[in-house]
C-alpha cells in the first residue's frame, strides 16, 4: 500500500517522462497528417520562396504507416491447451469495440513508437470488462528495474474542460488525482509562471461512489504497452521517425521543381545588339513633341516584333529540364520504399502487366514487416486477454493466456481462388475444417456459424452432403505446376493429359 505523498511523487516522476516523450509524439502525428515544416536548402530560397510553400507537403509518410497497419487483423484468442478459439474472450472484444479501435492502437505503436491497452472491471457487468486502446501521448508503463515485461506501476494523464486528470495504477490500488489545466509553454505569459507552480501539485479527486484509492482486485497493473520495434535496451522505434528526413528532402525538391516550372518552363528569347523600339509622340497637330517605349507586352500578343540595324541577333534560353527534378523525387521515393519495406508500387504507382506471383513477391519484404509487428502487438494482446480473465474471475483461464496465444488475419495478401486452392490441397493433406476455416480469416464466431450451418445442411440431406465430402477428398492434389502428379504430361498443343 502506498501512501498518498509517494503516489503522488510516482505520478511527478511519471508525468515527467511523459511529457518528455510527448515532444516525439507531437513531431510524428504531425508529420503523419501532412503538416511538414519545409526545410530550405539556403536562406536566399527561403527568404523568397518560404511564404508560398509553408503549408505544402508531398506526404509519403501516411503511406508508410498505413501500409502494415491495415493488414494487422485479430480473429481470436486462444488459451493453453485449448484447441478452438475463446468464445467469450471474442465477445468482450467486440461488445467493446476493438475491431475499429485495435486499429487505431496498432497505428499509434508505428506511428509513435508505443501504444496502450487499459483492462479494468465494469461494476454493472462483472461478466463484460472495459477495455480501451489508449492514446501514447496519455499513458505511461513503468517496469520493475530490469524487465520489460513486468509492470510496477502506469499512469493515465488527460485534460478535460478546465481541469488536468491522472490515475495512477498499481498492482493493489488505484490513485486518482485532478488539478486546474495548467496552459502550454506557448500560452504563457510571465504572470502565470509564479501561478502555473502553484496549480500544478496533483490534489485526490473527491469521489462519490468510490473510495480514493481503491484496490485492485486483479493484482496486477492493468495496463499493456505494445512497442513498436522494441530493443534490448533501448526504447521502442517509430517507423515515422526515419522517414521524416527523406520526406523533408522530397518536399523540398517539390518546391525546386515549382520554382523552376514557374520561371524557366518555357525557352526564353534575348534579343541583343538593339535599342528597344520607340514610338513617337504627336501633339493635336500632328507634330512630334516626343518619344515613348514600345509596349513589349503588346508585341508578346501579336507574336510580332521589328527591329532596325544591321548588329541585331536574337538568342535563346532553352527551358528548364523538369524531368531532373521528378527522377530525383522517384529516386528519394525508392529509397523510402526499401528503407520501410513498403512495396514500390504502394508510392510510385506503376504498374503494368504484373504476373500474380511477381506481385506477392514485390510484396514480400511488406508482409514480413507486418508479421513482425504482429509478435511484438501479439504479446501484449496475450497479457491484455490474461487480465481480462482476471477481471472477470477466472483464475485458471488468465493462467493458460499466459502462453496462450493471438489468431491473426494472413498477412499476405492473394486473390480468394489462390487461397481456397491452397486451403483445398491443406484439407487433402488431413487439415481439419476449424483450422482451415480460421486460416481462411474467419473469426472465431464466424467459424461456428458456419460449421452449425454445415450440421444443418448434414442433417437435412446427409446422402447428397456426404457424396460431396468424398468427391472433393478423392480430386487428385495438384503440384505446384498444375499437375496431379509425376506421372502428369502435356500435350505439345497445350491441354494436359493424366496418365
Amino acid at each position: 500500500m502506498a501512501t498518498k505523498e509517494q503516489a503522488l511523487h510516482l505520478v511527478q516522476l511519471l508525468e515527467a517522462e511523459l511529457v518528455q516523450r510527448g515532444r516525439d509524439i507531437a513531431t510524428h502525428n504531425a508529420f503523419y497528417g501532412g503538416q511538414h515544416p519545409m526545410k530550405f536548402a539556403s536562406e536566399e530560397f527561403a527568404r523568397f520562396h518560404g511564404d508560398r510553400y509553408r503549408d505544402f507537403s508531398d506526404n509519403w509518410t501516411q503511406v508508410v504507416a498505413d501500409s502494415p497497419v491495415e493488414r494487422m487483423t485479430v480473429t481470436g484468442f486462444q488459451a493453453s491447451g485449448q484447441t478452438s478459439a475463446d468464445l467469450d474472450l471474442w465477445e468482450v472484444w467486440q461488445v467493446n469495440g476493438l475491431d475499429a479501435d485495435s486499429q487505431l492502437g496498432f497505428l499509434g505503436s508505428v506511428v509513435n513508437a508505443r501504444s496502450f491497452v487499459l483492462v479494468w472491471g465494469n461494476p454493472a457487468d462483472e461478466e463484460m470488462p472495459v477495455v480501451t486502446f489508449e492514446d501514447p501521448g496519455q499513458c505511461i508503463v513503468a517496469y520493475e528495474p530490469g524487465s520489460r515485461r513486468l509492470r510496477r506501476a502506469a499512469l493515465k494523464r488527460w485534460q478535460d474542460g478546465n481541469s488536468d486528470f491522472a490515475t495512477l495504477y498499481l498492482p493493489d490500488e488505484v490513485w486518482k488525482f485532478q488539478r486546474p489545466h495548467m496552459l502550454g509553454p506557448d500560452d504563457k505569459s510571465p504572470q502565470l509562471v509564479d501561478v502555473d507552480e502553484a496549480l500544478k501539485r496533483w490534489e485526490p479527486r473527491e469521489l462519490r461512489d468510490e473510495p480514493n484509492p481503491q484496490p485492485n482486485p486483479m493484482g496486477l497493473v492493468p495496463m499493456v504497452e505494445l512497442p513498436n520495434k522494441p530493443s534490448l535496451a533501448a526504447d521502442p522505434i517509430s517507423d515515422v521517425g526515419g522517414v521524416i528526413a527523406m520526406q523533408n528532402a522530397i518536399n523540398l525538391l517539390w518546391a525546386q521543381l515549382f520554382t523552376a516550372s514557374d520561371y524557366a518552363s518555357f525557352p526564353q528569347r534575348v534579343i541583343m545588339g538593339a535599342e528597344r523600339p520607340m514610338l513617337p509622340v504627336l501633339n493635336a497637330e500632328g507634330e512630334v513633341v516626343g518619344t515613348k517605349p514600345v509596349d513589349i507586352e503588346k508585341f508578346a500578343v501579336d507574336r510580332v516584333m521589328m527591329f532596325n540595324g544591321k548588329d541585331v541577333k536574337i538568342g535563346e534560353w532553352q527551358a528548364a529540364n523538369l524531368t531532373m527534378y521528378t527522377g530525383l523525387i522517384e529516386v528519394a521515393v525508392g529509397h523510402l520504399a526499401a528503407q520501410t519495406r513498403t512495396p514500390q508500387h504502394y508510392l510510385v504507382g506503376k504498374m503494368a502487366n504484373l504476373a500474380e506471383g511477381a506481385l506477392l513477391a514485390a510484396e514480400t519484404g511488406l508482409v514480413k514487416r507486418v508479421e513482425e509487428k504482429q509478435i511484438w502487438s501479439g504479446q501484449g494482446l496475450r497479457e491484455m486477454a490474461r487480465l481480462i480473465a482476471l477481471a472477470r474471475g477466472e483464475d485458471e483461464k488468465a493462467k493458460a493466456f499466459r502462453s496462450g496465444r493471438v489468431l491473426w488475419k494472413d498477412a499476405e495478401s492473394r486473390s480468394h481462388a489462390q487461397l481456397a486452392d491452397a486451403l483445398l490441397k491443406l484439407k487433402q493433406l488431413g487439415f481439419p475444417f476449424e483450422w482451415l476455416a480460421l486460416r481462411y480469416g474467419l473469426t472465431p464466431t464466424e467459424v461456428a456459424d458456419v460449421i452449425a450451418m454445415r450440421a444443418q445442411e448434414l442433417d437435412a440431406d446427409p446422402v447428397t452432403e456426404l457424396t460431396r465430402q468424398m468427391t472433393a477428398s478423392a480430386a487428385p492434389l495438384r503440384t505446384p505446376g498444375g499437375g496431379s502428379g509425376p506421372d502428369d504430361q502435356e500435350d505439345p498443343d497445350g491441354s494436359e493429359a493424366v496418365a
